[in-house]
């Protein structure tokens, strides 16, 4: 009985980690221009998909700027599959977000 209480529980959170996200990669400070894959807004977090088949995984600080049209805009403007341009600063293996502008 422990055995397989204990193999659900792994399997279990397997998955939970898996569904959080997967793989990310870290890139160098710059700007990006992606898609949005994922919008966390608990977390204030997107996965941006770049062109070139990156994944970046952002966490939005009080310093995040959100743009659109010149025009700043709360969190909730994120939608998947928008196309977004995001500026970031490489901090050890994170990436902060340093703006974010959407694009269309």
């Amino acid at each position: 009985m422990r055995k397989k209480l204990f193999y659900s529980v792994f399997f279990a959170l397997a998955f939970i980690v898996s569904a959080c996200g997967g793989k990310t990669d870290v890139v160098d400070s710059g700007t990006y221009e992606g898609t949005i894959k994922e919008v966390e807004a608990e977390k204030t977090e997107i996965y941006v998909e770049t062109s070139d088949g990156k994944t970046l995984e952002l966490y939005f600080t009080d310093e995040t700027k959100l743009t659109q049209d010149r025009e700043e805009k709360p969190f909730s403007s994120l939608t998947e599959g928008q196309k977004v341009e995001v500026t970031v600063e490489k901090v050890g293996k994170r990436l902060d977000p340093k703006s974010v502008k959407i694009l269309e």
